[in-house]
């Protein structure tokens, strides 16, 4: 067996696949720890050395994929990914580029390539890109509208919210975030009654309309990517046919074979007497 294949079966075995991931969440932990001033005071050269182990072994991990794979390792998006998080962990510590350093928490990220569960739902997202850009464009567009209005409507009576075009823009979007609404249009109403007529409707378009588009279509690219149990049951039952008639077939092919066999030794008899 070459040894490239070896080393991508042990690569690839589950035992190896768990403790990657366990080493992915002790270094995520041990980053985070390292944010506190307490814990580095007491355990700080404890935290520095499992970082650096953990870097040492994601560096050979990668190196053993890469030796595994070959070029074949440059055309998976994944490897990329692990790639570039392993080298940003490589930036130098101090220097213009030590601003880095700070993202080497993304190391935790490459729980979404070890897991493949996680892989799944970063591909049905990334899937459904397309359709979230269409409806990030409708709603960039109604807000766009609504603060133009609001502008119009509202710029005289609270001019720290809607006095310009920028402002307004703002103060909708946090509106769409359900962040202090009842405030904003409290002020407003003070002076024009009928101002929640306005933010009644905005909201129910913005908030409720949009993020149920937006949950329509991660769902509808979720059922997409991973079949569900009884397409996979259907699956496996069409495998199971399509062995059994296979079986079948090659069944009536030596039957065929036989009775042609039989056939000629039967006629040569016949011509022999």
């Amino acid at each position: 067996m070459p040894t490239r294949h070896r080393v991508r079966q042990v690569l690839e075995h589950r035992l190896v696949q768990r403790a990657l991931i366990a080493v992915i969440v002790i270094n995520a932990v041990t980053i985070g720890c390292e944010t506190s001033s307490f814990l580095m005071e007491r355990a700080g050269g404890l935290l520095h050395a499992i970082d650096r182990i953990a870097l040492a072994i994601f560096i050979v991990e990668i190196a053993a994929r890469l030796y595994a794979d070959g070029r074949a390792f440059w055309s998976d998006p994944w490897n990329w990914f692990d790639a570039i998080i392993v080298g940003i962990a490589l930036v130098p510590a101090s220097g213009p580029a030590s601003v880095l350093r700070a993202l080497r928490i993304m190391r935790a990220l490459r729980l979404v390539s070890a897991v493949p569960s996680m892989r799944r739902v970063v591909s049905a997202l990334l899937t459904a890109v397309p359709g979230m850009a269409s409806i990030i464009g409708l709603l960039v567009l109604m807000i766009y509208i609504a603060a133009v209005i609001a502008t119009k409507l509202f710029g005289d009576i609270v001019p720290e919210r809607f006095d310009a075009l920028p402002r307004s823009l703002f103060t909708l979007f946090q509106i769409m975030t359900g962040d202090d609404w009842g405030n904003v249009a409290q002020e407003v109403m003070e002076e024009k009654p009928w101002a929640w007529i306005f933010f009644i409707v905005y909201i129910l378009i913005s908030t409720f309309v949009a993020l149920n588009l937006f949950i329509a279509v991660v769902v509808n690219a979720m059922n997409d990517a991973e079949p569900s149990p009884s397409e996979t049951r259907a699956q496996e039952d069409i495998e199971a046919l399509k062995q059994d008639l296979a079986a079948v077939n090659a069944k009536l092919d030596l039957l065929l074979s036989h009775t042609s066999q039989v056939r000629m030794s039967t006629n040569g008899r016949s011509h022999a007497d």
